[in-house]
């Protein structure tokens, strides 16, 4: 999939793909036309750099709702021939999470694509996962033949047809099928439970890696074999190396840190820093000189896992840094520094902005440090990247941030969060926004009321709903 393009923070298709509050206050008074194209790219074209960590499907779906938006342009996409073409989950999950979120509220015309789709589709095994948590038993009974047609009556389907019941994410509809009056259903399926617990079983009977008596040597040697297989395995191997080195073993460590190949050198220097040994930090100095891209990005992170005084300590002689060492300091003194860091972390939170924009990976500890240390002059720097990232995550991490350190916030920028993408955000917002607001008050009741909210949001809504709260 390519990377998403993501219009100015400005406009509404900006605002709806960040997932912001403003989107949606945005679109309810846009021209009905112009709102609705706006939502269908996104949920087209879904708009999130890591789909992981960053929530839409309910943001959507809600505005789907409130714009009483038709589903023609979801059901064309599920349904082109780029379905067949393009395999990949990514072009169709967040339309069909969106649809999870319609049908549980009630929407039939969503509960009836996601059943077509679960029957003939790519990504069928999504679409059958959504239904799981909200159809009923007969619409899943009546999805068993045409799933199961997908899985020829060969071997080679039968171990796909195993593998299919076992990684599924949500197994009520198999439950349903291996219990199904059709005895051509319920023994396939039950045939394929038993292959993908019996296949689990011989899994666990022939485990890769370490072993009981292995040496540092052959610890070193696993950690550099996946490398050479494209995996990094530096940080268990730094595990193993508890359970197998003993005091004897320190030189051999600390040469391996020191000219070790890329496994063996990140391995060492990982080891060395959870274990606070003395030379760890002289040793991550030289490797951020010295060492590969690999052993540069296995030092910088055994660095800042480190907790001891020395750490601190030394990241603050380290901040100053133009480096990959410095951007490190600078991230380690927002987790673990005090008050009399907050200039350093100020500083490392500007140039990270300045010099990588308001969507560098390293903000998210930068921003944290912020509002945990309460640096006030940093809120002017925590708004620009609130309004700017593409990152939603990053966008709440910002706002808890703003919280602490913005005195305007209540007001300001936690009236919008009651709106936003993520939870986590909503509950910021739920506990900070000013009810003097008629639109505030309206929006608490109407996410203590909603069954799709999560349980954090509506506790923290609750918290503020009272008897002296202002009518609506």
């Amino acid at each position: 999939m390519f990377e998403p393009v993501i219009a100015p923070s400005g406009t509404l298709l900006g605002l709806l793909q960040r997932g912001r509050g403003d989107g949606t206050l945005h679109a309810l008074t846009a021209p009905r036309a112009e709102a609705l194209a706006a939502l269908d790219h996104c949920v087209l074209r879904d708009p999130r750099h890591d789909w992981q960590v960053e929530n839409r499907s309910l943001y959507y779906a809600r505005l789907y709702l409130d714009l009483g938006g038709e589903l023609d342009a979801i059901e064309a996409h599920l349904f082109s021939a780029e379905d067949v073409l393009e395999a990949d989950e990514c072009r169709t999950g967040l339309a069909l999470a969106v649809l999870g979120h319609l049908a549980s509220y009630g929407r039939r015309d969503a509960l009836q694509l996601l059943r077509r789709y679960a029957a003939s589709g790519t990504n069928w095994a999504w679409a059958l996962d959504e239904l799981a948590l909200r159809d009923d038993d007969a619409g899943l009974r009546a999805l068993a033949a045409p799933v199961l047609a997908r899985f020829p009556a060969d071997p080679e389907g039968e171990a796909e047809l195993a593998a299919a019941v076992r990684d599924a994410f949500e197994p009520r509809p198999w439950r349903l099928w291996a219990d199904d009056p059709r005895e051509s259903i319920a023994s396939r399926v039950r045939a394929a439970q038993e292959a993908g617990c019996f296949d689990r079983w011989q899994r666990q009977l022939r485990p890769q890696g370490p072993r009981p008596g292995w040496s540092v040597q052959a610890v070193f040697d696993w950690a550099q074999q996946g490398i050479e297989r494209g995996a990094a395995l530096h940080v268990p191997a730094a595990r193993c190396l508890t359970a197998v080195a003993g005091p004897e073993d320190r030189a051999e460590i600390v040469e391996a840190a020191r000219s070790g190949g890329d496994g063996a050198r990140s391995t060492a220097l990982r080891y060395l820093a959870d274990s606070n040994d003395p030379d760890a930090l002289e040793l991550i100095e030289d490797a951020v000189s010295t060492g590969s891209a690999l052993v540069v990005d296995a030092a910088l992170d055994a660095f800042e896992r480190m907790c001891s005084l020395a750490a601190v300590d030394r990241a603050r002689g380290w901040a100053r840094r133009p480096d990959a060492l410095g951007a490190a300091a600078g991230r380690m003194l927002a987790c673990r520094g005090g008050a009399q860091d907050s200039d350093l972390v100020l500083e490392a939170l500007r140039e990270a902005v300045r010099g990588e924009g308001p969507d560098a990976p390293t903000l998210w500890t930068l921003v944290d440090g912020a509002g945990r240390l309460g640096i006030a002059c940093a809120a002017p720097v925590l708004r620009h990247v609130y309004r700017e990232t593409a990152s939603s995550h990053l966008r709440g991490r910002a706002a808890r941030a703003l919280a602490a350190t913005d005195p305007s916030f209540a007001s300001g920028f936690a009236v919008e969060c009651l709106w936003d993408c993520e939870e986590s955000t909503r509950e910021i917002a739920a506990r900070h926004a000013e009810t003097g607001d008629a639109r505030v008050v309206e929006r608490l009741r109407r996410l203590a009321a909603d069954p799709a909210e999560e349980a954090e949001v509506q506790t923290a809504v609750r918290s503020r709903i009272g008897p002296d709260m202002p009518a609506v």
